[in-house]
């Protein structure tokens, strides 16, 4: 063998044995519901300063993304905003057993336009939305839809709102309706409308009128990602329950 033939392939064993020392995991798919955009972004940061190939995020109305993965999307994690979904996607044989986790609170506001006249707070919520477009996620099928409508029908205001009520795709959707002026009024969490200087928040929902937000997290069954795992437990620990706590979530 020619000394230039043993130094390539020396070169070549060389490589061999440090690529899996640097070597970076393929990125993680998560799939996220639509109001964890900005916390779950800032997470991502967070893991991707350690190390790791930041994750690829997808966001939508938990419904939606349930609906994906049930129909064989290939993503690794899921965080719905409800538990009735994660159910939906447990029930199917889709999670890895195990891995699901409840680790976000959240609350539920009454929204309006920061151009609007201000309402003084003891004001009635009945006599508040009187009048008015109501925008809400879907009602039917989305977490933040069907919140809404379990605490306005527990209030005894239901009935008398629901022709009024504009449905939106998903919570962000409906925090956009009342930005634009598309919609007097909106149903959101406590968490998106901070994010917005446009609305501003007029009334919190008491938490008995409605089931306790819950998040929970997931590892997919069709998960391929070897960082997968690692992200969510990551996601679940002290340091990143903090990160989603910065931005008005309650760590459980």
């Amino acid at each position: 063998m020619s000394i230039d033939r043993r130094s390539l392939l020396a070169g070549i064993g060389a490589l061999a044995i440090a690529r899996p020392a640097c070597a970076v995991a393929p990125a993680p798919l998560v799939l996220a519901a639509a109001s964890l955009q900005e916390s779950m972004n800032a997470a991502a940061n967070a893991w991707a300063r350690k190390g790791h190939a930041r994750p690829i995020l997808s966001f939508a109305g938990s419904s939606a993304l349930a609906r994906q993965v049930a129909s064989g999307a290939p993503a690794d994690l899921f965080l719905s905003a409800d538990e009735p979904w994660m159910d939906y996607v447990q029930q199917r044989g889709l999670l890895m057993p195990g891995s699901r986790v409840p680790f976000l609170g959240n609350r539920l506001v009454v929204v309006q336009s920061a151009g609007a006249p201000r309402i003084a707070a003891n004001v009635p919520l009945a006599r508040v939305l009187a009048q008015g477009r109501i925008a809400m996620a879907d009602v039917e099928a989305v977490p933040a839809g069907r919140y809404g409508k379990a605490a306005l029908g527990r209030l005894g205001l239901w009935n008398s709102v629901q022709s009024r009520v504009v449905r939106a795709e998903n919570v962000r959707a409906a925090l956009a309706l009342v930005e634009r002026g598309a919609a007097e009024w909106g149903i959101v969490y406590a968490t998106d409308a901070r994010t917005s200087r446009r609305v501003r928040a007029f009334r919190m929902f008491p938490a008995n009128s409605h089931l306790a937000i819950r998040y929970p997290v997931a590892r997919l069954k069709a998960s391929r990602s070897l960082d997968a795992e690692p992200l969510r437990r990551f996601l679940v620990s002290r340091e990143g329950k903090a990160i989603f706590a910065r931005f008005g979530f309650q760590p459980l």
